[in-house]
């Protein structure tokens, strides 16, 4: 496993030229996040973060769908926070949206200046990039209101696909440094109701919402998986 600031360099070299044509390719296979926007259910003055804002191309969505909202975005690459800040400024959201870098694993309101905890903390595929995913979970966890809950849309493990199709995918995910994380699947599967889980067909991404249940990181078998640095 490698640092944080190697991390960081890591997803400034692999978005530096994708950031640019980022929305245009993922709307065909991030499947999910417009439903995960829809059921956010937040009220005026609530506060949402999503964890890996990338663009911000969903906070953008969610200050729209949810103008009462106060939103801030984290993301471990300077240069996709460029596009980012680039992208509110745009679309004149620079008041309500505060963006910062910084990582999954060590954030907290004070990453925004903030000091209560946030209502919704949103995972939108990033989880299958942040290596310490199970430690970006627990500080999800820890940085909830006490109404709060996580949000997850991200790849599933692929059981209903055709097996030749799954190791393909899986091959060309592992060229962005995507790992699906098919443990928590399995754990949320066991552990959650069905209104808070959603498995899209073929098992090819899943969404989750909901406070972690007792012990679920626990019951998450293995280390952690790292990105790899090519």
């Amino acid at each position: 496993m490698f640092g944080r600031g190697s991390h960081g360099a890591l997803m400034d070299r692999v978005y530096k030229r994708q950031r640019h044509i980022y929305n245009i390719t993922r709307r065909y296979y991030l499947i999910g996040r417009d439903e995960l926007i829809r059921g956010l259910g937040l009220r005026p003055g609530d506060s949402a973060v999503e964890i890996g804002c990338g663009t911000a191309r969903n906070l953008i969505a969610i200050a729209r769908r949810h103008p009462g909202a106060r939103l801030f975005g984290l993301d471990a690459s300077r240069a996709m926070l460029e596009t980012a800040a680039e992208a509110v400024a745009r679309a004149g959201l620079s008041r309500r949206i505060t963006l910062a870098q910084g990582f999954a694993e060590a954030f907290s309101p004070g990453s925004f200046g903030e000091s209560a905890g946030f209502d919704a903390v949103v995972f939108s595929y990033s989880l299958s990039m942040i290596p310490d995913w199970r430690r970006a979970l627990a500080a999800a966890q820890e940085t909830l209101s006490a109404t709060g809950r996580i949000h997850v849309v991200d790849f599933g493990d692929f059981g209903g696909l055709p097996r030749g199709a799954a190791v393909a995918l899986r091959f060309w995910l592992k060229r962005f440094h995507v790992v699906p994380r098919s443990e928590l699947l399995r754990v949320l599967e066991s552990a959650s109701s069905e209104s808070d889980l959603h498995v899209y067909a073929g098992r090819y991404a899943f969404r989750w919402r909901g406070a972690l249940p007792e012990g679920v990181l626990a019951n998450v078998a293995g280390p952690p998986q790292a990105a790899e640095i090519s």
